[in-house]
């Protein structure tokens, strides 16, 4: 078990005041793998001293510099991913093999991709006239999720270090500990004291501390829109920089000419990626309706193969939840959606067989949902599949359309011309066009309550640069 009684800030490990400790659930066993310190306002404010005082210090160095620096955290993530694999895997829940490829792989790509940013990124332009430059923002307070935990901080202190910002990161108490293991390899790696700090503890507490603080120049979130309205709020009494990476109800658009096959394949694989827990999961497959019955029996057939179990079997593809709280908000949306009249084709909110232990849903889908529907509109977070029937083009995109989220999509269609101008008539940040890869130069964020900003490559850099302009 990992016990961390201290917090990371100003380049040492500060014991935390006198609080309760909080416990990190092992999603399977349901048994306690660790404990962290519940810091509040008195740690966050420490922390931001500490990263005040650092501030000058790091924005004054060359890009050349910083990336020195950076390329040592990159070493120290690659020489530790088997145990952040095997960490996030315990807390979260994603089978360990997909953990070694993403939950540990995905941060020191999306460093390196800032390392190799650094080398040609102009902070400064000639206009006219005019001298336009980038400055650090200042101190970046990070509040980051469960579901990739080391990720989406890697998605913030990267480019925010790069840009000469320092942070403060709070991590989800219920994954936090790959950020403790990231606070040991930024201290290896030598970072000036004071430009990585972590403070652990409870979002009304360090979370609403850290967005309060009048040094704080922005915040970098990502988790729940109810979450992020509330940071919004707090924001605007200091007039903070935000960013907010928020839910989504992504939708498969499967036109009439599409590899269906396929097209079903990748969707239903999206959807129950991490079990679910991933914000920019497919979790709406639209397809036409003279296709819908096909359809729907080969996501039925695909959802077979995702059999729920440990996440350290070899075979197995289908973990649990992060926690009971988050099965049972799952089980009620299944039940909500079997009473608002959706066909249940497969799953449903009562427990896997044979996995009563540990924070198992089953993989669910629904058919003949309807876009009123709640399970057609609200994010679920689990391994829950929606599908809904349309009659052409326009009335597709407009249920794709039809929800408050615009984080992500995808498109499907033999006509690469016809998918393109579907895709950019779908209000999302981020378009799949025929199962097109991942890609961490190209900018990810969201449309209406998706959220504020966008994330990686330059776009990503940008969020955290203030720009002067100097008239000659």
């Amino acid at each position: 078990m990992q016990v961390h009684e201290k917090l990371y800030i100003g380049g040492e490990w500060v014991p935390a005041s006198a609080r309760a400790g909080i416990e990190v659930i092992h999603s399977t066993t349901e048994e306690t793998i660790g404990v962290i310190p519940s810091g509040g306002s008195e740690e966050v404010g420490i922390a931001v001293q500490a990263a005040r005082k650092a501030l000058p210090g790091w924005a004054a160095l060359s890009p050349r510099e910083r990336g020195e620096y950076l390329s040592r955290l990159h070493a120290g993530l690659i020489a530790s991913s088997d145990v952040i694999a095997h960490t996030i895997s315990a807390e979260v829940g994603m089978p360990f093999k997909l953990s070694q490829r993403i939950q540990a792989g995905l941060p020191p790509m999306i460093l390196e991709s800032y390392i190799k940013l650094l080398d040609d990124y102009a902070f400064s332009e000639e206009i006219g006239n005019s001298l336009v430059l980038k400055e650090p923002r200042g101190v970046v307070g990070c509040i980051t999720p469960w579901n990739y935990p080391l990720h989406q901080v890697m998605a913030k202190i990267a480019p925010a270090l790069a840009a000469g910002c320092t942070v403060v990161i709070k991590p989800s108490e219920q994954a936090p500990l790959s950020a403790f293991k990231l606070a040991e390899i930024a201290q290896e790696a030598g970072l000036p004291p004071g430009v990585f700090n972590l403070v652990s503890g409870y979002g009304p507490e360090a979370g609403e501390a850290l967005v309060r603080h009048p040094d704080v120049r922005m915040i970098s979130f990502t988790g729940s829109t109810r979450a992020g309205r509330r940071i919004s709020e707090l924001a605007a009494a200091t007039v903070k920089r935000l960013t907010l990476e928020m839910g989504g109800k992504s939708p498969a658009v499967i036109l009439a000419d599409a590899d269906l096959g396929k097209a079903v394949k990748a969707t239903v694989a999206s959807c129950f990626l991490n079990s679910g827990q991933t914000c920019s999961a497919l979790t709406r497959m639209l397809v036409p309706e003279r296709l819908y019955e096909k359809a729907a029996a080969m996501a039925v057939e695909i959802a077979g193969t995702f059999v729920p179990g440990d996440p350290f079997a070899p075979d197995t593809r289908l973990g649990p939840l992060v926690s009971a709280a988050q099965r049972e908000r799952v089980r009620d949306s299944i039940r909500r959606g079997v009473a608002e009249g959706a066909r249940l084709l497969c799953g449903g909110a009562e427990a896997p067989e044979g996995l009563e232990r540990g924070f198992f849903v089953q993989p669910t889908v629904f058919g003949e949902v309807t876009p009123e529907m709640s399970i057609a509109r609200e994010e679920i977070f689990g391994p829950v599949l929606s599908i809904l029937a349309y009659r052409d083009d326009e009335q597709a995109v407009a249920i794709a359309n039809g929800t408050d989220y615009g984080l992500s999509a995808a498109v499907w269609s033999a006509d690469t011309d016809r998918a393109l101008e579907v895709a950019r008539r779908i209000e999302a940040g981020q378009i799949d066009i025929n199962g097109g890869r991942f890609n961490p130069l190209a900018p990810f964020g969201g449309f209406k309550h998706s959220g504020i900003g966008r994330e990686f490559g330059t776009y990503g850099l940008d969020e955290f640069l203030e720009i002067k302009s100097l008239q000659r």
